[in-house]
């Protein structure tokens, strides 16, 4: 079969590139050690054909291809002889790598199952979640302590090497397995003098302060005239328990709660989390104060998609945030991009029996939300409500703007209309958002294959970049 053998070519030069890094070794030869495991999956498929569920498994294929495509660019940028300036100038140093564990994971998940193969109690030590988790944590320490013994010995790389341990240190804060949500005392908090929100919500209000000498957001939950203090807790209490499962990079990360007064006429809830100095997503696209290239709206598209992707890969599968759009995204000063406010978290299981809908805006509604209220919120119509973030970012314009609700339904329902992309937006990020704004909900990507792709965008965008600066470089002839 041609897919079969596609997986196993590109895993076979995946091997090869892994002997060649000079840097993340550890982490790149992990990788080639699941994808080999993955391959014994493979080659029974080569042997005894698709197997009962033959859809499932070309499916499977098709998104493990992707996967390892992917995969092999990553480790292709740590093969080169200048990698160490590549690496200071990456938006980051190896995060990719659990996406890409958790995909391979995935794959092991659906082929082993839907093949039922014989080998998959051996192989399942491979993907063992408690397991995996502590050999990526030595791998990174140890590719860490490598990246700076060679940094040091390379001292006219000094600027660079400054930037590096500054993202090095973070990158090892941002790390570390989150600890038990502690219950923080109101006086260890600093506020802002005088105490003005940042942001306000119908739900909520948001402060900029300190704790522990860090500067932190503090989220403050409030009453309306419709809200009984029994719903703001519970709401609080849906949220804390939501953001403490994760630990990623692109999840916005929490320190802890403070509980004032609970039992008293007017309590006081707080969740404690990290501060993104620039806001919001939806604040960032629409200030006009940035300038983005094509390679960074790319990155922010996919660490976008991949706090998406953690989120509905939870322990809880199925889980989706419930209200998906950009403001619900926000932005640190490096530009990094973290899925947060998650109020309204469920599993789609809870909302098939409630049937109550979510609060997403018209602007972001699938067709088969706007067509229906009695439509369950499932993936799907998220994915959709997502490939319309992806079309803000690559326009920095507000979607369907100065049209009505109504006009909003003729466009999408009737006519279906997507918005276009800019005429200079690359042609394999245009595809995607389309793709994701797909009326039928059979052609809109899982989270995770959306992740695979927006890698490849941005590393293709990356070498486009490179190849340029070469040719400035290159005397003229």
């Amino acid at each position: 079969m041609e897919i079969v053998d596609h997986v196993l070519g590109i895993a076979e030069k995946l091997y090869s590139l892994c002997g060649e890094v000079k840097a993340n070794k550890k982490r790149c030869r992990r990788l080639a050690h699941r994808v080999r495991a993955l391959e014994e999956i493979v080659k029974t498929v080569k042997v005894n054909g698709l197997g009962p569920e033959p859809e499932v498994v070309q499916q499977g294929l098709q998104e493990l291809k992707v996967t390892l495509e992917s995969a092999h660019e990553v480790v292709k940028k740590y093969t080169s002889k200048g990698f160490l300036r590549r690496i200071v100038k990456a938006y980051d140093l190896g995060d990719e790598f659990q996406i890409l564990n958790e995909r391979l994971n995935d794959s092991f998940q659906l082929l082993s199952l839907a093949l039922q193969v014989d080998q998959r109690e051996n192989l399942t030590n491979v993907f063992e979640e408690i397991r995996r988790g502590k050999e990526d944590m030595a791998d990174r320490e140890k590719d860490h302590k490598d990246l700076k013994t060679l940094l040091e010995s390379n001292k006219h790389l000094e600027k660079e090497m400054q930037e590096i341990k500054g993202m090095l240190k973070s990158l090892k804060m941002a790390s570390l397995p989150l600890p038990d949500i502690r219950e923080i005392k109101l006086e260890e908090l600093v506020y802002d003098v005088p105490k003005t929100p940042i942001m306000t919500s119908p739900s909520h209000e948001l402060y900029k302060g300190e704790y522990n000498k860090f500067t932190v957001a503090i989220k403050r939950y409030i009453y309306t005239a419709n809200t009984t203090p029994r719903e703001v807790r519970s709401i609080f209490k849906k949220e804390v328990e939501t953001m403490k499962r994760f630990e990623s990079p692109n999840i916005l990360r929490m320190f802890g709660i403070c509980v004032q007064d609970e039992n008293g006429p007017s309590p006081n809830y707080l969740i404690v989390m990290e501060f993104c100095e620039r806001g919001s997503l939806q604040d960032v696209l629409r200030s006009g104060k940035y300038k983005l290239p094509w390679e960074r709206r790319a990155q922010m598209s996919l660490e976008a998609a991949q706090g998406l992707y953690r989120l509905h890969q939870s322990e809880e599968k199925f889980k989706v945030h419930g209200c998906i759009n950009s403001s619900k995204f926000l932005v640190d000063s490096g530009f990094r991009v973290k899925l947060g406010c998650f109020e309204l978290a469920k599993t789609e299981t809870s909302l098939r029996r409630n049937k109550k809908g979510t609060s997403t805006s018209v602007h972001y509604c699938s067709p088969q939300q706007l067509q229906s209220i009695h439509y369950s919120y499932n993936k799907e119509c998220e994915i959709y409500s997502f490939g319309i973030v992806l079309w803000e970012i690559a326009t920095q314009q507000p979607p369907f703007k100065d049209l009505s609700e109504n006009e909003v339904f003729k466009k999408v329902c009737e006519e279906k209309f997507t918005e276009p992309t800019p005429e200079d937006c690359p042609k394999s990020l245009s595809n995607l958002i389309d793709t994701c704004r797909s009326y039928d909900v059979f052609h809109r990507p899982t989270a995770g294959v959306l992740v695979d792709k927006l890698r490849k965008v941005v590393e293709e965008l990356g070498e486009v970049r490179r190849v340029i600066s070469l040719k400035r470089l290159s005397p003229p002839a």
